[in-house]
């Protein structure tokens, strides 16, 4: 195969090591430098140019995409997906990604733990936010802030005030997130390849520093994953639409809660302290999806109005948890079950004397009002009062207004 490596960095130790996996596989890799592209667009031949030359033809395209050019960097990626070549993360995954506010909004309406997180522009939103969060200490992030930077704790209520309205005041955006205590200094990082973790490291923060990056000094140790955090990383990823993706998360009381989902994670730091081949894995991935292309289930299956592919959980309180699949009458409702999904485990094409578990998932193929009514309401949204002090204030405040 001949494989585009998307990078501004050709000598960094990712790129590197992209290239020799590449090379040591057989394959012919080009590093090519993003903002050297021309995109050109015209009916039925979306096309590609490089320094001013036709691009050549590439099986596969690995984006390498830094914060400083994502969105020219996402749009080079979109015209090699319009071309129809293979790209390990998509255009939309990537942008999906890289902004922190984004990828939490996405992930919120999922079963997938997340820090309590809030965003406010308005001064007068910042404290009645500190006291949703139970109050300081709490983590203050720049929403463009990378391997670290741009992370603050804020030891006190006040602190925090002073920071956030001096980082708005130099048009920052920033997240403010309840401070989890049990997992200071320390976080989980694990690389999905596809539908699998192929490596996992614990870090940890080095003296009076919470932040564990090893770009901070952080140390890093191999870590075998449990399968609740194998699955949670798996899901988080393919929820914001990455092949590959480096997923940070916390340990908590509560199980795994997601920090952040890169679509560019270095390679170095992960290698070194697991010792496995992360860039073989990435490499093994892109041959099997050149060979095998996945594919868009809704566009391939959705032949006629009122038809198509969803996905029916199976809560504790769903009526089909206990049945097999042909005591549910699915059939009869025009629903075809394609895969069972139970605990990070896919059985395709499973059994009708299978039996429903609390905790499935069913991904169907079939009438859509029918895979509806099967799916349970989603949880009302809790109302949190504001803490006396701050309804006070803002009683006063619309008074004024």
């Amino acid at each position: 195969m001949k494989i585009a490596v998307l990078s501004r960095s050709p000598r960094c130790y990712s790129t590197s090591r992209l290239r020799q996996a590449a090379e040591s596989r057989g394959h012919k890799i080009t590093v090519l430098d993003t903002m050297n592209f021309a995109i050109s667009l015209e009916t039925e031949f979306p096309d590609l140019y490089y320094r001013g030359k036709p691009m050549p033809q590439f099986s596969a395209v690995i984006p390498r995409i830094g914060a400083s050019v994502t969105y020219f960097g996402t749009a080079v990626v979109r015209q090699f997906e319009e071309m129809g070549i293979f790209t390990a993360n998509s255009a939309i995954g990537i942008t999906h990604s890289r902004d922190k506010l984004r990828s939490l909004q996405i992930l919120s309406r999922h079963d997938i733990g997340i820090p309590h997180t809030t965003f406010v522009r308005d001064r007068e939103d910042v404290l009645p936010a500190i006291e949703r969060l139970g109050g300081a200490p709490i983590i203050i992030k720049i929403l463009e802030g990378t391997q670290g930077v741009g992370v603050i704790l804020a030891e006190s209520t006040k602190v925090a005030e002073a920071i956030i309205e001096t980082l708005q005041s130099a048009r920052q955006n920033v997240l403010v997130q309840r401070f989890i205590r049990e997992s200071r200094g320390t976080d989980l990082r694990a690389i999905v390849v596809g539908d699998r973790v192929v490596a996992a490291m614990r870090r940890t923060a080095q003296g009076e520093e919470f932040r564990s990056n090893v770009h901070r000094g952080g140390v890093a140790e191999p870590l075998e994953l449990d399968d609740v955090y194998e699955h949670t990383a798996i899901r988080a990823a393919q929820i914001l639409g990455l092949r590959v993706a480096g997923v940070d998360m916390l340990e908590t009381a509560d199980g795994p809660q997601i920090m952040e989902v890169n679509s560019s994670p270095g390679l170095e730091g992960i290698e070194r302290a697991t010792g496995m081949d992360v860039a073989g894995a990435i490499l093994e991935y892109i041959e099997d999806q050149v060979m095998l292309p996945d594919m868009d289930l809704r566009q391939r299956l959705t032949v006629s109005r009122g038809y198509g592919v969803g996905e029916i959980p199976i809560p504790r309180k769903s009526a089909l948890a206990g049945k097999t699949i042909q005591d549910a009458e699915l059939r009869e409702q025009d629903i075809l079950v394609l895969s069972l999904n139970r605990q990070g485990t896919v059985i395709a094409n499973p059994n009708v004397s299978r039996v429903l578990e609390v905790g499935d998932r069913l991904l169907c193929f079939g009438r859509l009002n029918a895979m509806k009514a099967l799916i349970p309401p989603r949880k009302a949204r809790r109302i949190r009062k504001l803490p006396r002090g701050a309804r006070k204030d803002r009683k006063a405040a619309d008074a004024n207004d």
